[in-house]
């Protein structure tokens, strides 16, 4: 059950005091809302900026915690049209109570209209890159070998030797502290000499910036 299939629909949330962020791979934003079509597999990939949170939808039976510090997952299918209460289940603060929102389940027409409408003309994947360009990790981490960083280029999921001898998977956990905690994990070959990003960008960019990994991976 915690695998999810291959053909899933990834969306990323970001928990806030007190609402839900979430953000589609083509770019459209919702707040306290989630819009997804019926039958397709959803993945959610989530994480908080504050506090523990919990995204909980009863009508689907399904509830994950959203922890500082870290990504979380979870993933389902929707096989019937309407509307369905969104809640965070675990206390987190004064107005806890007031972090609710709704899922939206349409035909995949319709979904895909929805998601056409209003789009402000930036993918997930390209305002990741802006990000990376205009953070200037671009002139460590250049898509050739012999820059001061490795390269990024079909790295993600990949085994990396570090320089203690040991690996680590490039998932979404070891970019998220590699951008935050550069000097935790030094790769093989390389200096510790990346600065860290701790309190400059928030998950909403962190995220982006992920994706943007991620897509270098599948363009190899």
């Amino acid at each position: 059950m915690k695998r999810s299939p291959a053909n899933t629909i990834d969306i990323y949330v970001v928990g806030k005091q007190w609402m839900w962020k979430i953000q589609h791979p083509e770019g459209k934003r919702e707040i306290n809302e989630l819009h997804i079509p019926i039958g397709q597999p959803v993945q959610l990939t989530m994480a908080s900026e504050d506090v523990i949170h919990s995204f909980y939808i009863p009508a689907f039976r399904t509830k994950k915690d959203v922890v500082p510090g870290r990504y979380t997952t979870l993933w389902f299918e929707a096989n019937k049209l309407g509307e369905y209460h969104l809640f965070c289940a675990e206390y987190c603060g004064t107005q806890h109570s007031t972090m609710i929102g709704k899922v939206t389940v349409m035909e995949p027409d319709a979904y895909q209209n929805w998601l056409s409408g209003g789009i402000g003309g930036e993918t997930m994947v390209q305002a990741g890159e802006r990000q990376f360009q205009q953070l200037g990790c671009h002139t460590c981490h250049k898509e050739v070998s012999g820059g001061r960083g490795p390269s990024l280029v079909g790295v993600y999921g990949k085994p990396v030797q570090l320089d203690n001898g040991g690996t680590v998977t490039a998932d979404e956990a070891y970019v998220r502290e590699s951008i935050l905690n550069p000097q935790a994990k030094i790769v093989h070959g390389f200096k510790p000499i990346m600065p860290t990003f701790q309190g400059q960008i928030n998950e909403e960019t962190l995220i982006q910036i992920l994706t943007y990994i991620q897509s270098l991976g599948e363009a190899e």
